[in-house]
């Protein structure tokens, strides 16, 4: 309710509501980013994702679908940087790195695993298990039918359980 709050106040023009907004959201856009393409381009992904933003909220005709709405502009960017990176001739492109960074031995192996799972995958289950958003959210952000989301997150699940096991823990 207060995000819901917080974008009608932004959408009357109130620059405050629009700056919580970003204060509250722009965490989880920046990590949904990080994850799917890794920590080079997130930060550029994110600027892309509030740039759209600023321009399409006068557009969100129900402000309580606002995290969804969010979340299909960050995919929608991401696939645009991913797109980009995939048309580089082959020399140049170079798998995303985890962001590890001062995180658990478990958490540095799972992003590891993460990143080997396929991108259709991989954004599931970062927007199901990490962001906590429900499958109907993440069937709307995808384009995608509710039964669909549900077979990429068990397939997803399973190539990441594969891909920790042939690796195990890295200690």
């Amino acid at each position: 309710m207060h995000d819901e709050l917080l974008v009608v106040r932004a959408q009357l023009g109130e620059r405050d509501a629009f700056a919580d907004l970003v204060r509250a959201w722009h965490d989880p856009v920046h990590t949904f980013a990080r994850r799917m393409i890794g920590p080079r381009d997130a930060d550029d992904v994110a600027q892309e994702v509030w740039l759209a933003v600023v321009r399409g909220l006068p557009r969100l005709r129900e402000p309580a679908r606002f995290a969804p709405w969010l979340f299909r502009i960050a995919r929608r960017a991401v696939t645009n940087r991913l797109r980009a990176e995939y048309a580089q001739p082959a020399a140049e492109t170079t798998a995303p790195e985890p962001d590890v960074g001062d995180l658990v031995a478990d958490r540095a192996t799972i992003a590891a695993g993460l990143a080997g799972v396929p991108v259709r995958e991989r954004e599931l289950l970062i927007l199901f298990y990490l962001q906590d958003l429900s499958l109907e959210s993440c069937a709307e952000i995808c384009d995608v039918p509710v039964g669909t989301v549900k077979s990429r997150l068990a397939r997803g699940r399973r190539l990441l359980r594969d891909a920790l096991t042939r690796k195990g823990p890295q200690r």
